[in-house]
């Protein structure tokens, strides 16, 4: 057994929660073939929700968040995977009901990892981590129905998070004129330095509206926002348009019509990066770190250790944070 250190988040018999950086035993992690010294991990939201406590994320604590993972294999009793491997591992269970990457070990099952892709290192994987996965993942989407520079402008929303920061540069790579919404006036001229070719503010996307489709603005979108942002984009979609849909930071639902879906024929598309295939993940992994290289990755990019997790999952929790933290588990 092997001694670590880990983020905990505890509940009290009151209700109540609370973390701090223990130090735990090996002993105590779940069964699995791989088990893995984490070097790097990053944040999401999905961890500010756990650490906050969320039952729909996390029903048992206490409890180590963190849904990404990148780091070099101990032991593995697995015949595809040896000690001394640099692996990723992301989505699946793991910092949600299964010890995650705020821990420097983590055991999984070996059908969960990954491998570093050749051209990235392991704080680079971490720096794309979940956020950036599900930007690329929404990104092929919007390829793979019919989405190309030459149609018009896309749409992102949320573009100062996580998954719309690296949405806006992934898509500005590929040759998109690229509209961002934002409600951060103070973020509009760090998003112009990435690549956004146009600002709106998030508003004029938020507000419920009857009119059953609006002007056509856009030849696809990705949305983080869901809710009446995510319908007014579907709405605004030119002819044979798609939107992929990746996130619920306004709301899980919306009010909803068929008119944009039978008068413009346009697609909202379904983004999941937790239980898609592991051939499926390695393979756009591949890419991120080679055609889709970002070489500007690391300007939104904030290094913390351990002990500034706490705040830093606050921030994320209130909207408060823009790029994307990554956490050094040394540190």
């Amino acid at each position: 057994m092997t001694a670590y250190k880990a983020f905990q988040v505890q509940e009290a018999a009151d209700g109540s929660f609370a973390s701090a950086v223990v130090d735990l035993d090996s002993g105590e992690l779940p069964a699995g073939e791989v088990l893995i010294q984490v070097a790097y991990s990053s944040l999401n939201f999905k961890d500010a929700l756990s650490a906050s406590g969320n039952k729909a994320v996390t029903r048992k604590y206490p409890h180590t968040p963190g849904i990404d993972a990148a780091g070099v294999v101990v032991e593995s009793s697995s015949g595809s995977i040896s000690a001394g491997d640099e692996v990723i591992v992301m989505g699946y269970d793991l910092g949600m009901n299964t010890a995650g990457g705020f821990g420097q070990l983590i055991r999984v099952p070996a059908d969960w990892v990954l491998r570093r892709p050749t051209a990235l290192k392991l704080k680079q994987c971490m720096m794309w981590g979940t956020a950036g996965f599900t930007a690329a993942l929404s990104v092929d989407k919007l390829l793979l129905n019919g989405v190309a520079p030459d149609a018009g402008p896309v749409l992102v929303t949320g573009a100062t998070g996580g998954v719309g920061i690296i949405a806006l540069m992934l898509l500005k790579k590929l040759g998109f004129h690229v509209v961002v919404s934002s409600g951060k006036a103070e973020a509009h001229d760090r998003l112009r330095e990435l690549g956004a070719d146009e600002i709106i503010h998030r508003s004029e996307l938020s507000e419920p509206t009857s009119r059953p489709l609006l002007k056509d603005r856009w030849a696809g979108a990705v949305d983080v926002v869901g809710g009446d942002t995510l319908f007014n984009v579907i709405k605004s979609l030119s002819y044979g348009g798609s939107v992929a849909a990746c996130g619920l930071v306004q709301s899980p639902t919306f009010q909803a019509s068929v008119f944009p879906f039978i008068l413009r024929g346009v697609n909202l598309l379904g983004v999941d990066s937790v239980e898609q295939p592991l051939t499926v993940k390695q393979s756009l992994w591949d890419r991120m770190g080679d055609q889709w290289l970002l070489a500007d990755l690391e300007q939104v990019v904030t290094e913390i250790g351990m002990n500034q997790l706490g705040e830093c999952l606050q921030q994320l929790l209130k909207g408060q944070a823009q790029g994307r933290f990554v956490l050094d588990l040394q540190r």
